[in-house]
């Protein structure tokens, strides 16, 4: 069989499966563009008629109303439509957020509007307008896109939409890839046509099969290989995904380093400093003391709930390892019997949970208010206690209990450059059905990569994981 001639080789960025992409991506940006622009509409003139109804006893005039909203339309879907683009909202099916990041997006459209406003002199007879906007278009726009989301879903899986991908890697890899990646992503299902060795077969079944995607473990596999199977992929418009090893996850923030003769990164430590800190600290204070204040009626039934049904005090002080790996008291509602701890020896046997963790499904300890507490996340509820004390943050790494901190490994002890979350990564991806392994990647990925803006996706985000009850126990 000839040698294939590379000049005859169609580029990949000409090839069929990436044009075809190209313009679904520009349907679905312009798809979604609609309803954003719908929502906007929508929810602009909710707003207008609750205020005529509560400020104007006078009859409402629709078409007067219409005429207030469209003044500033134009300006208002330019300020969104840009806000939303940097938000990531118009990311590819798998990458975009919903909720989590439409809400804070709507509400930074409104702030910078009002801003916009005061300064070019606009006349206010209420500012609440600007808030209730917000909240009636991040409604609107919510809701629009979940359907959007469900129908175009429901419609790929009816009509076949499938991911036709080929695992490569050594098989223990392979095997916890695919249970990582579940069945779908982003809505449309896998359909794992090969799963191979790093060898040449991955040539050979490039050749043989249509596929949509390789997926790598990269699990030590040399360079030179790697590049092979990625130039291998791309000539045949075959998109290559490489699962990324615990290391290059410690590098992401690298900075280069002009070297002799060889290129040089230099790895640092993942804590947040400067404006990084005070932003963070603010947000924490901030919306710490005001889940205190709103959620004191809610502590008061709990309280009642737990002494109520079992003996022992309310709140019951959890040693964890936090910042520093210094141990805290983590302040949380009991759950469990008096004398709880005791116990830990005689159940190790029966625990679920790989590496550090220890998880049963069915803890005999667990009261039964207790076990309603965990099921909804509410013990955890006093941790904004820790948080207003400084010893935790609202988003970071989740801290472990002593016992579960002597099993890490030493790779593991990067977690604890920075404060402890009440909520995290963790929770929203998977909580206790992950390795521990990979919630630790989970960590590395929320160290490298934090924004004030990922810290209020996953507050949104948490809520939804709880009531999955995904993972929890």
């Amino acid at each position: 069989m000839p040698a294939e001639d590379v000049r005859a080789v169609r580029p990949y960025l000409l090839s069929r499966t990436p044009l075809k992409s190209f313009v679904r991506r520009l349907l679905s940006i312009v798809l979604l563009i609609a309803i954003d622009v719908a929502g906007l509409v929508l929810g602009l003139f909710a707003a207008l008629t609750l205020r005529a109804f509560v400020f104007d006893p006078s009859p409402i005039l629709w078409g007067l109303l219409w005429d207030q909203e469209t003044n500033w339309l134009a300006f208002l879907i330019l300020l969104l439509v840009l806000v939303f683009w940097r938000a990531g909202l118009y990311a590819p099916r798998e990458l975009r957020e919903g909720s989590g990041r439409v809400v804070p997006s709507v509400f930074l459209v409104a702030a910078l509007a009002l801003v916009f406003a005061i300064g070019t002199g606009q006349h206010f007879t209420t500012f609440g307008l600007y808030l209730a906007g917000a909240v009636f278009v991040s409604l609107c726009i919510s809701v629009f896109r979940a359907s959007y989301e469900s129908l175009t879903g429901s419609l790929l899986h009816a009509v076949g939409v499938r991911r036709k991908a080929m695992l490569v890697g050594e098989q223990a890899a392979r095997r916890h890839l695919q249970q990582t990646l579940g069945a779908r992503r982003g809505g449309i299902y896998y359909d794992y046509v090969a799963e191979v060795e790093p060898g040449p077969e991955v040539e050979q079944l490039l050749a043989s099969r249509a596929l949509d995607e390789v997926i790598v473990a990269d699990s030590g596999l040399p360079d030179e290989r790697l590049l092979q199977i990625v130039e291998a992929a791309h000539r045949r418009a075959v998109k290559v995904r490489i699962a990324p090893r615990t290391t290059e996850l410690l590098v992401e923030r690298g900075e280069y380093v002009p070297g002799q003769g060889v290129v040089l990164f230099e790895v640092r430590p993942p804590y947040f400093a400067g404006a990084e800190w005070a932003t963070k600290r603010t947000f924490d204070l901030v919306v710490g003391a005001l889940i205190v204040l709103l959620g004191l009626p809610l502590w008061v039934v709990i309280a009642a709930a737990i002494k109520l049904t079992s003996r022992g005090p309310v709140f019951y002080a959890d040693q964890r390892i936090g910042l520093g790996e210094r141990p805290f008291a983590m302040l949380k509602f009991r759950t469990m019997v008096a004398g709880a701890d005791r116990q830990r020896a005689q159940l190790e046997r029966a625990n679920e949970a790989s590496g550090a963790l220890f998880k049963i499904r069915r803890d005999p300890r667990v009261t039964r208010v207790g076990r309603v507490l965990r099921r909804l996340s509410l013990d955890e509820v006093p941790n904004v206690v820790n948080v207003l004390r400084g010893e935790m943050s609202l988003v970071g790494p989740r801290p472990l209990p002593v016992r579960d901190y002597a099993k890490l490994e030493p790779w593991h002890r990067r977690r604890y450059n920075v404060l402890p979350g009440v909520t995290g990564l963790w929770q929203v991806a998977g909580r206790s059905d992950l390795s521990f392994d990979d919630l630790v990647r989970l960590d590395f990925y929320y160290l490298e990569n934090w924004s004030i803006w990922l810290d209020i996706s996953i507050l949104f985000k948490t809520p939804a994981a709880v009531l999955s009850r995904k993972g929890a126990y």
